[in-house]
C-alpha cells in the first residue's frame, strides 16, 4: 500500500503551504509593496535604459535600412544628435525654464493679493445690495479658497523646484540608462532571439507561434502610438510658444513646454495644460488670457482634426469612449503615466478580447 493511501491528505499539504504563503505576504504587504519599491528603484536604470532604446529604435532602423550604415555607426548618429539636443535644453532652454518657475513663485504674492483686492471691492459693493445677510458667508467662503489656492500653487511650484534641484543626482541616473541602453540597441537582436527561445521552451509550437505574433502586434502599436505622440506634442508646443509669443503672453517658454507635456495626454492633454496657461495670463491681462484662451482652443481643434490624425492616423484602433475611460481609469490608478499609456493598454486588452471572442464564435460555428 502507498504512502498516499495511508495518509489520504499527503495531497493537500503543497496547498497548505501555498495558503500559509499567501497569507504571510497579505500579512506584511506593506513590507511586501516596500520591498517591491525598493526594486523598482535598484532596477530603474535598466528600465529607463529599455524606454530609451524602444523610443530610438525605429530611428536606428531607419538609418540602417536607408543610409546603408552599419549598426555602431547608426547608433553613433543617434547618441550625437540626443547628446546634441540635450545639450542645447540644458544649456538654452532649462536656464530660461527655471528663471521663470522662480519668477512666477515670486509673483504669486502679488497676483494673490490682486485678486484678493479685486474679490473685496466686489464684495463690498455687494454688501449694499444684501438684504439677507450672505455676504459674510461669502466673504468666508471666498476667503477660504483663495487660502487653500495660494497653499497648493505655492505646494506645487516649490516641489517642481525641490526636483529641478535633485535633478543633479537624477543625472547620473541617466547618464548609466543612456550606457546601457547602447547595448540594448546594438544587441537587439540577440535579446529578441533569447525572448523566443524561452517563449518556445514554455509553450508548444502553435502557441509559442501566436505569442510571438501577437507581441509584434503590441509592439506595433505601442511603438506607432508613444512616438507619433511624442512628434505631435513636439510640434505643438513648438507652435504654442510662437502664438504665445506673438500674444506677448508671460512666461512663454514655461507655459508652452507644459501645454506640450501635457499634449501627450489624449483628448484632456490639451485643455489640462490651458487652464494654468489661462489662469497666469489672466493675472497679467484679463484681455490677453481671453487670447490665450482661444488660440490654446484652435491648436487643440487643428492637433485633433489635422495634425494628429495625420502623424497617428487610427493607430488604436479605438473609439472616443474606450480612450476616454482609459484615461480615467489610468490616471486614476497611475497617475499622468497611466493617463498616457492608459490608451495603448487599452487597446491590447481589445485586441486580445477580440481574439478570444472570435476564437469561441468560431468554435461553435456562429458568424456574425
Amino acid at each position: 500500500m502507498s504512502d498516499k493511501r495511508k495518509i489520504p491528505y499527503l495531497n493537500f499539504i503543497p496547498l497548505l503551504i501555498i495558503a500559509f504563503l499567501l497569507y504571510k505576504v497579505i500579512n506584511k504587504i506593506d513590507l511586501f509593496l516596500f520591498m517591491n519599491i525598493n526594486l523598482l528603484s535598484i532596477f530603474s536604470p535598466v528600465i529607463w535604459a529599455f524606454a530609451i532604446a524602444y523610443l530610438l529604435n525605429p530611428l536606428m532602423n531607419y538609418i540602417e535600412i536607408h543610409l546603408k550604415a552599419k549598426r555602431i555607426w547608426s547608433i553613433l548618429i543617434i547618441y550625437m544628435l540626443v547628446i546634441g539636443i540635450a545639450t542645447i535644453s540644458i544649456t538654452i532652454v532649462s536656464p530660461k525654464v527655471f528663471n521663470s518657475v522662480a519668477n512666477l513663485i515670486k509673483d504669486l504674492d502679488q497676483y494673490f493679493e490682486i485678486t484678493n483686492t479685486w474679490v473685496t471691492e466686489k464684495i463690498d459693493n455687494l454688501k449694499l445690495l444684501d438684504k439677507y445677510g450672505i455676504t459674510p458667508h461669502v466673504e468666508n467662503s471666498i476667503k477660504e479658497i483663495m487660502g487653500q489656492a495660494s497653499s497648493y500653487l505655492n505646494h506645487i511650484l516649490t516641489a517642481v523646484v525641490s526636483k529641478a534641484i535633485n535633478l543633479t543626482s537624477t543625472f547620473f541616473r541617466i547618464i548609466l540608462s543612456m550606457i546601457i541602453s547602447v547595448y540594448f540597441l546594438k544587441d537587439k537582436e540577440r535579446f529578441i532571439h533569447n525572448l523566443k527561445k524561452i517563449i518556445i521552451a514554455f509553450f508548444n509550437k502553435d502557441r509559442a507561434k501566436k505569442i510571438m505574433e501577437f507581441g509584434v502586434e503590441v509592439d506595433k502599436l505601442f511603438s506607432q502610438f508613444i512616438i507619433g505622440k511624442f512628434i505631435d506634442s513636439c510640434i505643438i508646443g513648438g507652435i504654442c510658444f510662437i502664438g504665445l509669443m506673438i500674444i506677448k503672453a508671460p512666461y512663454g517658454l514655461l507655459l508652452s513646454l507644459i501645454i506640450g507635456l501635457t499634449n501627450m495626454i489624449p483628448y484632456f492633454g490639451p485643455f489640462i495644460g490651458a487652464v494654468p496657461a489661462v489662469a497666469i495670463t489672466l493675472f497679467d491681462n484679463p484681455i490677453k488670457a481671453i487670447w490665450v484662451l482661444v488660440f490654446i482652443i484652435a491648436l487643440q481643434q487643428f492637433d485633433g482634426l489635422f495634425l494628429g490624425p495625420m502623424i497617428l492616423g487610427d493607430k488604436v484602433g479605438l473609439s472616443p469612449f474606450w480612450i476616454i475611460l482609459a484615461i480615467i481609469i489610468g490616471g486614476g490608478m497611475f497617475g499622468v503615466v497611466g493617463m498616457f499609456l492608459g490608451v495603448p493598454i487599452m487597446a491590447v486588452i481589445k485586441i486580445l478580447l477580440e481574439k478570444y471572442i472570435n476564437k469561441k464564435l468560431e468554435a461553435q460555428n456562429i458568424k456574425l
